[in-house]
């Protein structure tokens, strides 16, 4: 069965996550650099289908796209262009990264594991997946 997608696109790391194969739950998957995303997502696809792809889109409190947002446009116009059959939902990522740091802290994570961002990043996308799934099911 197919899988989701979140994806938390940053100029230094991307952060993945996974839904689980009935599209309920959200789970960190693993923080990639930005020039080996679409080489891992077409391993990723290969081995376990994807059907849809959220992508965390940087937007400011007014509702406009943020100044990440140009970063993330073109990155979206690679993954379209790899994967023109698979959907591309965006996802408003604003306070992931907060979220995700009160998640480290509420599951006992020590704070020298905290720093480490790609953590950081992972969660990030799981709460941008999470988000999606709740809102679709």
């Amino acid at each position: 069965m197919n899988r989701i997608i979140g994806i938390d696109y940053g100029k230094k790391r991307t952060g993945l996550a996974v839904s689980d194969p009935l599209g309920m739950f959200a789970s960190p998957l693993d923080t990639v650099p930005p020039a080996k995303i679409i080489e891992y997502l077409e391993n990723y696809a290969a081995r376990e289908g994807i059907s849809l792809f959220v992508v965390g889109y940087p937007m400011n409190l007014d509702n406009t796209p943020s100044e990440a947002a140009r970063y993330v446009d073109e990155f979206l116009a690679r993954l379209r262009k790899h994967f023109p059959d698979i959907p591309v939902v965006l996802e408003d990522e604003r306070f992931t990264s907060v979220l995700a740091h009160r998640a480290m802290i509420d599951g006992g994570m020590k704070k020298m594991d905290r720093r480490d961002k790609s953590v950081v990043d992972r969660i990030s996308a799981a709460i941008i997946l999470q988000s999606y799934l709740d809102r679709n099911n």
